[in-house]
């Protein structure tokens, strides 16, 4: 800047010596020196040494609009209750540390527009010469200021490529935010499921561990064969290591779960078990499933993408013409004689017709053409999975439900003859832990069911038709 300072007081006094030589060309260097005191300043932005998680879920505060799905945009953000599915995807959009960086896009592409609507300055030429000899009477001063006109020619179709653009970040980043919510909710099922299904095996542990504990005190009293033993122990062993597995995907969901909320790993968060989402009338869905391109934001993206490579085209079309430069110079020869003309610079488009730009954005107006047709049939195609899918899933939840009622049911008439010895220990068992067995495999179709309608709703991108009743709960 001390710089700039120190050209411009030599403008400034460049200027008094320029009014004796030719008033127009003083006045001018002056008008064009001025801009200079008005420079942007440099101000360093450190970036950070140590990381910016929160220790609790209290630290974080959320707004009510602050979920980009309709359905939930009245959901009413409380702390002091368990975080429902809702709450947990409230605080991955306000807190998450990807998603905040992602925003950042917007703020260069606004940047971008602002730019595109810049015209190039114009161009001053300025030449003094000092007589030192001949007939010649005052120093000879040669001025011309010049103008580019093509960029006047193309400032529209640049400024609507730069909105363009700028519109295409911004649904890219609804986009990143839709997916975000997905992730926090699947893993916000995932957590509840597990927990869920571990209580199921440790209870199956804990059952197999009692029977093999008294089979081992009566093979040492002589009343058990070590076969028998020995088949309690493996499957006892089995459960143990079934209980581990599921302990360290507890873990890891815990882990993940706090990272995508912008947590430490450790914070503790307490998640309220129930889980709210309606199940989808399928018959219903296709009406939503042939109208993705006007609702989700990536296909918008893409689209409002492709119409700035429209303009991007339309520019470079422009641009074939020959370079138009329009100005006026101003002279004034050794012995005083003053003229002022018209210059026009054009270039000959004899080897350069920006051909090779024009092909450069032809093409690519092609491939974003084809990428958004191969991204619309996936969206569909996808979505028309995961409805069969979920179709499956849920005929299987179904009869997995009744045969756990079976189950319970045989459990129920067989401990009364258990109890009175007229059925043995080891019968009762497996059917205990063959009823724990259907239970826990229940539980994991219901996860499965919980996470197809998660990502058929992020696919969709709205508020499902739905049936207005939940998946029936295990009895």
């Amino acid at each position: 800047m001390d710089f700039f300072r120190r050209e411009l007081a030599q403008q400034t006094t460049e200027c008094s010596v320029m009014r004796q030589v030719g008033g127009r060309t003083g006045i001018m260097a002056c008008a064009l020196a001025v801009p200079l005191a008005a420079c942007a300043v440099y101000a360093p932005e450190p970036l950070a040494d140590r990381p910016d998680l929160r220790q609790s879920v209290a630290q974080l505060a959320v707004a009510a609009d602050r979920l980009p799905l309709r359905e939930v945009g009245s959901h009413r953000f409380d702390l002091r209750r368990p975080l429902d599915i809702d709450d947990v995807a409230m605080i991955a959009i306000a807190h998450n540390p990807d998603l905040k960086a992602a925003r950042r896009r917007i703020g260069v592409a606004e940047a971008q527009v602002f730019a595109a609507g810049i015209l190039p300055n114009p161009q001053l030429s300025l030449d003094y010469a000092f007589l030192t000899g001949g007939p010649g009477t005052t120093d000879a001063v040669m001025a011309g200021l010049a103008q580019d006109v093509v960029p006047l020619l193309t400032l529209s179709s640049r400024r609507e490529a730069a909105r363009a653009s700028a519109a295409s970040v911004e649904l890219t980043v609804a986009w990143l935010e839709w997916q975000t919510v997905s992730r926090a909710r699947t893993l916000f099922v995932d957590a509840v499921s597990l927990a869920r299904q571990r209580r199921l095996v440790d209870e199956t542990y804990r059952l197999l561990d009692a029977r093999y504990e008294r089979a081992a005190a009566a093979m040492r009293r002589g009343d058990q064969t070590l076969p028998t033993v020995t088949s309690d122990l493996v499957a006892m062993n089995a459960a143990e290591t079934q209980l581990n597995e599921i302990d360290q995907l507890i873990l890891k969901n815990r882990h993940d779960l706090n990272a995508l909320l912008g947590l430490v790993p450790d914070a503790p968060l307490r998640l309220d078990e129930n889980i709210a989402l309606p199940a989808i009338d399928l018959t219903r869905l296709a009406p939503a499933l042939m109208d993705l391109a006007s609702r989700r934001p990536d296909l918008l993206a893409l689209r409002i993408g492709y119409e700035a490579q429209e303009q991007q085209v339309r520019q470079a079309i422009i641009e074939q013409f020959p370079k138009l430069s329009i100005g006026s110079n101003f002279a004034r020869d050794t012995t005083d004689v003053r003229s002022q003309s018209i210059a026009l610079t054009v270039s000959i488009p004899v080897f350069d017709r920006n051909q090779g730009n024009i092909a450069i954005q032809d093409a690519s107006r092609e491939q974003l053409h084809e990428e958004y047709q191969a991204r619309l049939d996936a969206a569909f195609g996808e979505a028309k999975r995961l409805v069969t899918e979920l179709r499956l899933l849920e005929s299987q939840y179904g009869a997995s439900i009744a045969s756990v009622q079976r189950l319970r049911e045989a459990v129920g008439e067989a401990e009364p003859a258990f109890r009175a010895g007229n059925l043995d220990e080891r019968s009762f068992v497996d059917l205990q832990t063959s009823l724990l067995a259907k239970e826990l495999a229940t539980a994991k179709l219901e996860q499965g069911i919980l996470q197809q309608r998660i990502l058929l709703q992020t696919l969709v991108g709205s508020r499902l038709p739905d049936r207005h009743h939940n998946l029936p709960r295990m009895p």
